[in-house]
């Protein structure tokens, strides 16, 4: 698949990622950092979204089953490899020293962050499954996932 390919699978698929997400035009205009004329004209596939947009869409909808769906596997993942050749993996390791845990549970763990402000909880595989600026947002998600869990 090749750079216009991809554009051309995200523009039809614009307007479902939105319906998912729950977003109307106006805050989904505003979250992708077009204007809503732009957007309108993207959905009615009246114009393509640029190269950058199509990055947007991809890495802040990344978890949306649409996109997931539709390329069969992360969509950034896929983007990466398009776009650079290769695609590069965060080394969660690396930035421990800007975390702080707060709680672990059932091999989960949630953290915040020093520097941004920003909470994470990760699963037991190390891996990053939702963040919040929102204390009590991210305490709610933690808890319903390690009492999922069988101790």
């Amino acid at each position: 698949m090749d750079k216009q390919a991809f554009t051309e699978i995200l523009q039809s698929k614009f307007k479902m990622v939105r319906t998912e997400a729950g977003y109307t035009q106006d805050s989904m205009s505003h979250t992708i950092g077009l204007s809503k004329k732009t957007l309108v004209q993207i959905e009615k596939e009246r114009i393509l979204p640029n190269w950058t947009t199509c990055i947007s869409l991809c890495a802040l909808f990344r978890e949306s089953e649409v996109l997931t769906n539709t390329f069969g596997g992360d969509p950034l993942e896929l983007a990466q490899v398009i776009s650079r050749g290769h695609c590069v993996y965060p080394n969660y390791e690396s930035e421990a020293v800007y975390w702080e845990e707060l709680e672990t549970k059932n091999g989960f763990r949630l953290e915040y962050n020093k520097s941004n402000n920003i909470y994470r909880v990760l699963n037991p595989e190390n891996r990053p499954v939702h963040a919040s600026y929102i204390e009590r947002e991210i305490r709610t998600f933690f808890l319903r996932q390690t009492d999922l869990q069988p101790v």
